[in-house]
């Protein structure tokens, strides 16, 4: 794998931006310039400069430290909202895919129905209902963007559970449990690993978007998205407070879709005898 990601120019750029976003996640109180909550009456409004590399927001807060505090809560949303996903999804997937039938049919009407509904749409309405939190939108997210791992996962079942290994452990007496968890799931990962990748991009643009529309991650709390709203009323006088997060929105997300095909084109038992 290593060899793989430093031969390949989009895989090893987008390891050098996760890596340096969790090393920034994990240590930013150590690594923060000013404190992110602090309000300088002097600096209000000061563009890019040596002593505010990113500039001041209306407040006279320092913008570097708030993307940097920013980081840490794009990246917690994106991890808890994937996890929850990737577990409610390989749950009813793996049921579904398993024991067929009307387990199966129930299972994947109820996929069908979810995916009716545009997953925007549908966390706008169950977070009309909730207070706006970190927490809130985690689970939010999360419970809402299950539905392609569950069916990646499915598909995987139907063709792994007819394979010999699988027989063999059925013969010798292997508990129903012990041959989904133990036998099959693992080999049904790969798939899972590249939805979770791309769904932890996507995580972090809901995320944003809700930030930004006021119903997210609430101030005085920094999160990408709502930087964004605040540098929306400046734009002409302050570009810095949109710009910046913006970039840092696009690289993160960026490096999240490369990584994920990445991996695809790793785990592609083709693509992968070049690099063994």
């Amino acid at each position: 794998m290593l060899k793989f990601f430093f031969q390949s120019k989009s895989a090893l750029f987008s390891a050098i931006v996760l890596l340096c976003l969790v090393f920034v996640a994990l240590f930013g109180p150590l690594i923060y310039p000013y404190d992110p909550f602090e309000i300088n009456v002097d600096a209000i409004l000061k563009g890019p400069c040596l002593q505010n590399p990113l500039g001041t927001d209306l407040l006279g807060r320092d913008l570097l430290s708030r993307l940097i505090y920013g980081a840490r809560i794009s990246l917690q949303v994106s991890i808890v909202a994937v996890g929850i996903s990737i577990l409610v999804g390989i749950t009813l997937g793996a049921l579904a895919g398993y024991f067929g039938g009307l387990v199966d049919q129930i299972i994947s009407r109820f996929i069908d129905i979810m995916l009716c509904f545009p997953t925007i749409f549908l966390i706008l309405a169950v977070i009309a209902y909730l207070e706006p939190s970190i927490v809130t939108i985690m689970v939010v997210i999360g419970l809402t963007s299950w539905m392609s791992v569950a069916r990646l996962v499915r598909a995987e079942f139907l063709t792994l559970k007819e394979r010999e290994f699988v027989i063999s452990a059925k013969l010798y007496g292997a508990s129903t449990f012990r041959i989904i968890f133990r036998h099959i799931l693992p080999n049904a990962l790969p798939p899972v690993m590249v939805s979770a990748s791309l769904g932890m991009g996507q995580a972090i643009l809901i995320e944003s978007a809700l930030s930004f529309l006021g119903i997210g991650v609430q101030p005085p709390t920094p999160s990408w998205g709502n930087l964004l709203i605040e540098g929306k009323e400046t734009l002409e006088v302050a570009w810095w407070l949109s710009v910046f997060p913006g970039l840092a929105i696009l690289i993160t997300v960026l490096a999240f879709i490369l990584l994920g095909e990445a991996l695809q084109d790793y785990l592609n038992p083709k693509r992968k005898e070049q690099f063994n």
